[in-house]
């Protein structure tokens, strides 16, 4: 455990604010886990105006139903329309922001002016809130938004620790932070590379995530050939930065009144959101109930680290960052557990879970249980139970409903996963 370091900020031992933690919704199924597993309000994609075209987003009858869903558990629910629009963008787009207003939704993000000033003719009393797309890191332009009727300004991820503290300051209107997630090696996602590499627009919600591809250089040879400045077996380059990872900030977040504490990835597996909202969860909690005792547990991090894609940064948080906060050569393999089953009902009187299974597990794997509501607990596998009924060595197929005993009781939503043989 680390005790924290309390030069890193001025504690203010008023009653703290809870600041919100929002979670990414890519699909319904993501958008219910990340509301049982501890968000205050998510954010999603429809189908057109949004960032993520490959992230699945929600039609209108999905979103309907995973606002009635979010809202039955007292969370809110953003909506992201934040492209940066081209004159052909504009085709459906009135009708779309009257539907949003329609469903309840809690409030639209946008990053073009264009769509701001035709949500508020449209959908007025819609709340909005600028995308970190406009790449605000300014309170004075921050001041400007509000004019505009923005309430809300998710921040440029460019910003350190100091210069959000002055922003808070400055200004009366709400602040979000990403706390986790992917960086962008553009200012705020503003990124043309993609555009030149596959003509699909990172801005029109098309990325193709080209900085992470492996490049070599060259220079030209005494013959006006091509010679590869790097051997074949060196490194190659990326220009892929490592994940932001505030877990260990978040007490400085909240000290400085920062309103909403967001999470990155849409496109990110349900074990992912589960796992992060989970502990992001975990860590602001104990912060809120006792901040003059806060200890940091090593424990929140490691449980991080079972979910994480790429390794971890601070970014921009404490300092500008340098080549250590890059990726060089090979994307590391940094995800360590694999995601094997979800509890899909648990019987007192026999100890068996009714388990749908994710990926491949078997008898004598050592598997690993977690939930909202429960500590984590790891037992063996010492049978599986098919739907016939039959006693079988592994769960292969997938989505297959078989049943397994259970040394602790389990519920619903919790889920299963299993370390990763070397």
């Amino acid at each position: 455990m680390k005790v924290l370091d309390q030069t890193l900020y001025k504690p203010n031992r008023k009653k703290l604010r809870r600041p919100e933690l929002l979670a990414p919704a890519g699909n319904l199924e993501k958008l219910k886990f990340a509301v049982l597993y501890g968000a205050d309000a998510v954010y999603i994609g429809g189908q057109q105006f949004g960032l993520r075209s490959k992230a699945g987003n929600f039609s209108i009858e999905d979103m309907a139903e995973g606002v009635r869903f979010a809202h039955e558990h007292g969370v809110k629910v953003y909506v992201a329309a934040n492209i940066i629009a081209h004159n052909e963008d504009f085709i459906g787009l009135e009708e779309y922001l009257r539907t949003l207003k329609e469903l309840k939704v809690d409030a639209v993000i946008i990053a073009d002016p264009a769509i701001i000033e035709t949500c508020k003719e449209v959908a007025p009393g819609l709340e909005i809130h600028l995308s970190t797309q406009a790449s605000t890191t300014n309170w004075r332009a921050i001041q400007f938004w509000r004019e505009e009727g923005v309430s809300r300004v998710v921040l440029a991820r460019e910003l350190s620790m100091e210069e959000i503290r002055e922003i808070k300051v400055h200004t009366d209107a709400e602040i979000e932070v990403f706390i986790h997630g992917a960086m962008c090696m553009s200012y705020s996602g503003r990124c043309v590379l993609s555009n030149y590499m596959t003509s699909r627009d990172a801005n029109r919600g098309g990325c193709a995530q080209s900085c992470r591809w492996r490049y070599n250089l060259l220079t030209e040879g005494d013959e006006g050939e091509e010679v590869p400045v790097f051997r074949e077996d060196g490194e190659a380059f990326t220009m892929g930065s490592k994940d932001l990872a505030l877990i260990e900030q978040i007490p400085q977040l909240i000290e400085a009144g920062v309103e909403s504490l967001k999470i990155e990835g849409r496109m990110k597996t349900i074990h992912y959101v589960a796992t992060v909202v989970g502990v992001y969860r975990q860590v602001i909690d104990a912060y809120i109930a006792d901040p003059e005792h806060f200890i940091f547990k090593e424990e929140w991090k490691k449980e991080l680290l079972k979910a994480a894609n790429r390794p971890i940064t601070t970014a921009f948080f404490s300092r500008d960052p340098s080549h250590e906060d890059q990726i060089f050569g090979p994307s590391p393999k940094m995800v360590s557990f694999d995601f094997v089953g979800l509890v899909l009902a648990y019987d007192e009187k026999t100890g068996m879970a009714l388990v749908e299974q994710r990926n491949h597990f078997a008898v004598g794997d050592e598997i690993e249980f977690f939930g909202p509501k429960r500590q984590n607990f790891s037992q063996k596998v010492e049978e599986i139970i098919n739907e016939a009924g039959e006693s079988v060595d592994a769960a292969r197929h997938p989505l297959e409903k078989v049943r397994i005993r259970v040394k602790e009781p389990v519920a619903p939503y919790d889920m299963i996963r299993k370390e990763k043989s070397s």
